[in-house]
Formats: C-alpha cells, structure tokens, sequence
C-alpha cells in the first residue's frame, strides 16, 4: 500500500513530502527557539552563538527535552553526530574538567566560550508519540488553536481521531498522513513551490564555503541537518583549518597535561583527526616573529615575545597554559625564566620541526626553570648559546676591574631548585662558549630530558652537581670539548638508552662524590675514557655498551668506586677497565673483549671485585694486576687472550679464585717481581704455553686449582721464585706437569700430578723445591726427574704407574728423597746416574719393572746415606 501510494503522488505532494521530512528534523530545534524567546534576557542573548539560524537550548529546557525522550531512541543511525568540544573524559559521561585549574570544570568557566558546555550543540531526532485511546490526551492542529491559547508551538505530532490503536493503524495510509502534514506546512509555508536552493547545491560549492569559516561556526553548521554535518566534518575542511593554525602537516595528539606525540591519521581513533587534535590544542597562544591574525579561530592569541604569551597566559588563569612557539630564531632580551607549569612546543610545517624553531641567547643563559615548573613541557626546539663578544668584552672588563677570579657561567638551559622539574622532549642543544655548559642541572632539580640532543660545545655537554637527580633518555650527547656528561657533589641522574660518542674529553665523567645510574647507554669514540670515576664517585653502569675509546673504556682512580654490571667493554685502545690509587670498584657480569691492550688493568695500590666477567680476546693480558693491587677476581671466564690470561707483577697481589683460564696465547697465570697473589679454585686450561708461570721472586699461593692440557709445563717455577702449591691437580699436559729450574723453589704439598706426557716434576739447575705428600702417576715418562744440580726434598710422597723411572736422579744432583713410596713403575724404581748423588732414607719401592734397587750407574754416594726398605 505504501509503494501505490507513492506512485500515485503528484509532483507537488512528493515536495511535500521533502519538505515534510526537513521540518520534522527541524521541529525540536523550533521548539527551542520559541522557548528562549520567552525566558532569555538580551544579555543572555548576547553571549548566545553567532549563527542567525541557531540558538541553542538553555541546561534547563535541554534537561526537560531529555526527559520526555525515549531512552532508546536518543539517536538511531541515520541521526547526525554530537559536535561539541569537551574534554575526553566527558564523553564517557563525567563532568568536563579538561584544564580547569584549582578542580573547576568548564561549565564555570567564563572564558572558554566555543568549547565548554555553555558553546556545545546538541542534536538528536525525537521519536514519534503513539496514538492514545482517551479522549483528553488527543491532540489537535495547530490551526485549531488561537494564540492565546497556544502561546507557544507544540511539541506533539498531529494523529487522526480513533476509537483504538487497532482501528487507527486499520484506516491509516500515507495520504492520510500527507494532508495532516500538508495542513500544517500550508500554516508555515506561504508559497508550496518554493526552491529549496541550499539542498541543491553541489557538495564542492559547501566544501569551498565551509572553508572560509571559524571553527565555531563549522560546529553549528553540524547542527544543522545531516548533509551539513557531513560536510563541516570533513577531513579536508579542518585539515585546512588546522594547517592555518599550528603548521603541523601530521595531526599533534595531546590527551593531557605535558604531553604530546605526532600521529599519522591511520592511528587516530577519532574519525576525525583534525578535528579531534584542534579541539586538544585550541587553547594555545602563539608565538611568531611577525604576528599574525588568524580569523578561523575564536581563542587565537599571536604575540611577537614568549615573555608577552607568559604574561597573557598568567593574566588568564582558566586558560591551558600552552605556548606554539613558531619558525624562525627567537632572541630574547635576557633570560626567559619558566617558574609555572607552562607547555611550550615548537610549530612548523617542516619534516623536522627542532632544526627550525631556534631560541637563542647571546647575553644570558638561554632559558631557566626554577622552583613551580615541576609539570612544565618544553619540546621540538633547538636551544643554543652563542655570546655576544662585544657583551663577553665588557664582563671580562668588569671582572678585571673587580677582580674578580672566577667568570660567570652561562648555559643553554639552566634548570635549578629543587621542585623544577620540567619535561624537556626532542630538543637540539648547544653552547659555543668556553665558560660553562649546555645543560646545568643542580640545587635538587629533577628535569626529565628524552629524545634531545647536546651536540658541539665548546666546553660540558650536561652539567649535574648539588644532590641533583633527574632522567636522561635516548639522548644523544657529542662532540663536546670537554666531557659529555659531569656528575658531582652527590648528583645522582638516571641515564637510559643514551648514546654519549665522539667527545674531545671524558665521556662520562662522575667525581667529588658524584653518583648516577647509567643503562642501556652507547658510549663509543671518545678521546679520553669512555668513563671516568674519581674522588669518592660511585655511580652504577648497567647494561651499557663502552667501546672504540682512544684510551681506556672505564677509569677509576683517586679512590672511586662504581659499580660496573652487564656491560659490553670491547675495541678501547688501551685496558677496558683500568682501577687505581685506592679505588674498590665492582666489576661484574662485563664482558671485556677485543681491547688493543689489556681487559682489566688494576694497578697504584687498586682494589676492587671482578667477578663473573667474560674476559677475551684481548692484545695484552685479560687481568693485569700491579704495584701492590690487592683485588678480589672470582668466577670469571678469561680466554683466548694474544697474551697471557692473569698477569700478577711489581708486587702485585689479590685473592684469583673459581675462575676459568684458558686458551690463552701466553701463561694462564703469570706471577712475578715480588708478587704473591692467592690463586685458589680455579680451572686452568687448554693453553698455549705454561698454566701457572712463577719467576723473577714470584711467590703466593696456589691452592685447589684444576690445571690441564698445555702446551708447555701445567707450573713453572724459576729464579728465585717459592710459591706454595697445595692440592692442585696438574694433568694432561703435552709437556711436564711442573717444572722447576734457574734457582726455583717452592712447596708441593698434597698434589695430584698425573698423566703429563713428560716428568710429573722436573727438577734442575741449582734449583730446590720441596715435594711433600704428592701422588705423582701415569705419566708417559718419569715421575720425578732430577737433573744439573737439581736439588730438593721429596717426602712421603706416592710415585707410581709412571713409563719410565719413578725417581731419575742425574748429572750433578743431590736431593733428599725421604719416606716416598715407588710402585708399579715400567722401569727402574729410583734411578741415579752422571755423577749425580742423593740421600735416601726409609722409601719403600716396590713392583717397579726392572725390581726395587736403584741402578747405580757412574754414581758416588755414601753407603750411610741409604737406608732401603724393600
């Protein structure tokens, strides 16, 4: 029936009925306006929106509206969008409270105007009554009505006079409904066959007119009827807008307080981006070189001086203190001092916005925070000092004629005191002048840098002194004069994911008790040490990555301290790590590789504990410690070094225990010159040459080692040198299992020495061990080899299963051999030959191949001299 009734229709009925259907959207929006004609005041009205076609509904008749309408028919799909500019947190039905400061909302603020609840537009269809069966709830034209009666249009809709629900629905049809309708658009319209122009107009043309428009006038326009609000909400319109305003070509997301991230339009949730961005940002003052007007905002504010955008932003406290800081070099007059917690971004249309936003100051520091910035936000712009020479000139002057020593110092950015902590993002920072740094930190302050840059000063990168703290994150800080970052006088920073290169000087330096905890940071190719630690400084580096330095990689001295976890110390051309005069670092879980010296060098009286270090590849040895150095080295791997593994010399000594030792070009362990370290646990292995090597009066300790599989001898001891060597196990050796020769000494108590493929011990020229308590076995030649003046206690010691003779004595040689039991040799049990003498007392031998007795070849000795038991 609906279908015939349409084609029936004549020509001037279906524009009608299109006009029927845009009154009825209408009708609320009539309704209200006849309203506040009656109960607004001309200062109401005053304050009202602009439009000529729009007023929007008080709270109190908005409240009224809402309650008689259908919960579940506030909006159906066909129904525009709400427009209205409220914080996020409105739209999930709390009380808009954005930027209100001292905790009140936008509704009582005056100054907000567009954006708060006072400036938003409401839009919603009302679903249409059913017929009611009683007599006093009919309802009757408008037409029927005088205007006493009706002071005012209704709000109901027109339905036929019926006994039920049933029957209306019975005799009902649309051109029924079209001459109630029509009645009342005859009362409205004097002229049916009027145009409806504006419906008629390409979408191009509303496009092209919405685009001259303010961003107020755009969200009453979306209030209007559909087909308005899809075009006033179009991406190209405030895409234009948006650009006029703030420059940026990627919408600027800013859901709140302090910060800001630049989104591509596919990560927007909004379906707008533009638009959504403006209304978090439309709160902004700008700052250009030459001021602009802009008429498409109706909160736009433009000055000349960021000191003149501070001062209108204070003068209006229910503002957002948010500053546009545009293209151009902006030089302020002094210092511009941040003491609120103002936003100050930079603006442009360029890729990279830092290069082209430049504050510059050339007769003071650049730019201070100070106490009450403890939630300011600076951002996107390169800060820079360069000085006035004609302004140095007349300082110097005054300090000559004052004299004065000490010069001012001047900073790029200054923060200090201890409630400043500002929020600086994705800024480039310099200094070109000698007396002072790009960034100063001090006094307790607590800034968070991240994503900045501190690049080719001409003295300090970052200077942090006087308990200050902070957080320093994926900054890049270079080419600096002097050191990249300075830590003293108990400043403790927190630097993550930096990358500290190519300094003239120090990389980090941290001295006079300055502390700091340092992760994840790249510090690389800077002249001197990568880091340096003195006078009483203690900071932790963790998980770091210290590398391709002129020098050293770390360096602690005068006392310093530090703590050194999990970090990567490779490519220095000196020592990874160098500890000395007293210092007493922690080095542990490092893996120190590749250096064209040595890994790590403890010397001048050193300390410290380095523990569970990878220590490899190294030019020089993998630990050196000298001059009277007493360290800890515990659990570490020390491999494959061009030299020798652990190198004990002048004095040197410290406790050497549980540690792996192996594959080393040289000694495993040298001790040396007077040193006397204690060398316990350790597994000392696979080597190109000695295991342990003493000489030159090196003594110590070496106790419970595992020391296997060398090239050379598993111990060498000689000139001079008497280290005692208790429960060892020296096996496996391609050589000897220790040699002892050119005036060597040294104790050999409780040892296992076995299957070496010569001598489990050689023993000659002039030198003079004491072997006690040994098993000596399954070597594949002799047990015990004496020979060019050999000399030397052996006592109470076990020779057996050796190739050869469990004891050859030989050329010159004249030991004691006491108590000692040989068995189950393959050749003679002691044998003394070349005019070698000794003195045998109580050795029992036994099961030897060619019998017990020695073989007394050429040899002189004293008949009381032997005492034989068989």
């Amino acid at each position: 029936m609906i279908a015939t009734a349409s084609r029936n229709s004549t020509p001037a009925n279906q524009r009608v009925t299109r006009r029927i259907t845009r009154s009825s959207v209408s009708t609320s929006c009539v309704a209200s306006e006849g309203s506040m004609s009656s109960s607004v005041g001309p200062e109401e009205m005053s304050s009202s929106s602009s439009s000529p076609y729009f007023h929007p509904p008080t709270p109190q008749q908005v409240l009224d509206d809402s309650s008689q309408q259908s919960p579940s028919y506030s909006q159906d799909s066909n129904s525009p969008e709400q427009h209205t500019f409220e914080s996020m947190e409105s739209s999930e039905g709390g009380t808009p409270s954005r930027y209100s400061p001292s905790g009140r909302s936008d509704v009582d603020n005056p100054s907000l105007g567009l954006y708060s609840a006072q400036g938003s537009y409401p839009y919603s269809l009302r679903k249409r009554r059913p017929c009611c069966t009683k007599d006093e709830d009919l309802c009757f034209p408008i037409a029927a009505a005088t205007a006493d009666e009706t002071p005012q249009p209704t709000m109901k809709k027109f339905k036929l006079e019926c006994l039920s629900p049933g029957e209306a629905r019975k005799d009902f049809s649309i051109d029924d409904e079209i001459k109630v309708e029509n009645a009342h658009t005859v009362e409205v319209m004097d002229d049916e066959d009027q145009e409806d122009y504006i419906n008629t107009l390409p979408d191009e043309l509303l496009l092209k007119v919405f685009s001259f428009l303010p961003d107020k006038s755009l969200l009453a326009c979306s209030s209007v009827c559909y087909r308005f609000n899809q075009i006033s909400n179009s991406h190209e319109v405030w895409k234009e807008l948006y650009l006029s305003l703030y420059d940026y070509r990627i919408p600027l997301f800013h859901p709140s307080h302090a910060k800001f991230e630049f989104r591509e339009q596919n990560r927007w949730r909004d379906c707008n981006p533009w638009k959504e961005s403006h209304r978090q940002l439309h709160h902004g003052v700008h700052v250009m070189k030459e001021p602009r007007q802009n008429f498409r905002a109706i909160n736009y504010r433009c000055f000349d001086q960021i000191e003149q955008a501070q001062t209108f932003l204070e003068e209006n406290e229910y503002r957002e203190k948010l500053i546009f800081l545009h293209s151009g070099v902006h030089e302020p007059i002094d210092t511009i001092l941040i003491n609120t917690d103002v936003q100050i971004i930079g603006a442009s249309d360029s890729r990279d916005i830092t290069s082209s936003v430049i504050l510059e100051g050339s007769r003071n520091t650049a730019l201070t925070f100070t106490d009450g910035s403890a939630n300011a936000y600076f951002g996107f712009i390169t800060v820079r000092f360069r000085a006035d020479p004609q302004c140095r000139q007349q300082q110097q002057q005054a300090q000559i004629a004052q004299q004065v020593p000490q010069m001012n110092h001047f900073y790029s950015i200054l923060v200090t005191e201890k409630d400043a902590m500002p929020y600086i993002e994705r800024c480039d920072i310099t200094s070109k002048v000698g007396n002072g740094a790009a960034v100063c930190v001090k006094k307790g302050a607590a800034p968070k840098f991240k994503y900045c840059t501190v690049l080719d000063c001409e003295n300090v990168g970052i200077y942090i002194t006087d308990n200050a703290t902070g957080h320093y994150e994926h900054c890049e800080i270079a080419r600096n004069t002097l050191a990249g970052v300075w830590v003293k006088n108990h400043a403790n920073p927190y630097f993550r994911k930096c990358t500290i290169h190519s300094g003239k000087d120090v990389g980090v330096f941290t001295f006079e008790h300055g502390q700091g905890y340092f992760e994840k940071c790249n510090i690389h190719s800077n002249r001197i040490s990568g880091i340096e630690v003195k006078n009483s400084a203690n900071p932790v580096v963790v998980r770091c990555e210290v590398h391709h330095g002129y020098t050293g990689g770390i360096y602690v001295h005068e006392r310093g301290r530090g703590q050194f976890m999990e970090n990567r110390i490779y490519a220095n051309a000196y020592a990874g790590i160098w500890i000395t005069s007293h210092s007493d670092p922690t080095i542990r879980k490092n893996e120190i590789f590749t250096g064209q010296q040595g890994g790590v060098y403890i010397f001048g009286e050193g300390r410290g504990l380095i523990e569970q270090n990878n220590i490899y590849g190294n030019a020089l040895a993998g630990i050196q410690i000298r001059s009277q150095s007493d360290p800890i080295v515990r659990a570490n791997k020390i491999h494959d070094g061009l030299h020798g593994g652990i190198y004990v010399h002048e004095k040197g000594k410290g406790l050497i225990e549980e540690n792996e030792v192996y594959g080393n070009t040289l000694a495993g362990i040298w001790v040396t010159t007077g040193s006397s370290p204690i060398l316990r646990k350790n597994r000392i292995h696979s080597g190109k040459q000695v295991g342990v090597y003493f000489y030159d009066q090196g003594h110590g300790l070496l106790e419970e080692n595992d020391i296997f599989n060398h090239l050379y001898s598993g111990v060498q001891i000689r000139t001079g040198s008497n280290p005692k060597i208790t429960r060892n196990k020296i096996w496996g050796g391609q050589n000897g299992g220790v040699l002892v020769y050119n005036g060597g000494k040294g104790c050999l108590e409780d040892n296992e020495i076995f299957d070496n493929a010569m001598a489990g011990v050689w023993i000659k020229t002039d030198s003079e061990p004491t072997l006690r308590r040994n098993k000596i076995y399954d070597g594949r030649d002799g047990g015990v080899c004496i020979f060019n003046r050999g000399k030397g206690l052996l006592e109470d010691n076990e020779i057996f299963r050796n190739a050869q003779a469990g004891v050859l004595i030989s050329t010159e040689s004249n030991p004691i051999l006491r108590r000692n039991r040989v068995f189950d040799g393959k050749s003679a049990g002691i044998e003394i030959t070349n005019g070698a003498t000794a003195t045998l007392e109580e050795n029992q031998l036994f099961r030897n191949k060619y019998g017990g007795e020695e073989s007394l070849t050429s040899s002189r000795f004293p008949a009381y001299h032997i005492r034989l038991n068989h």
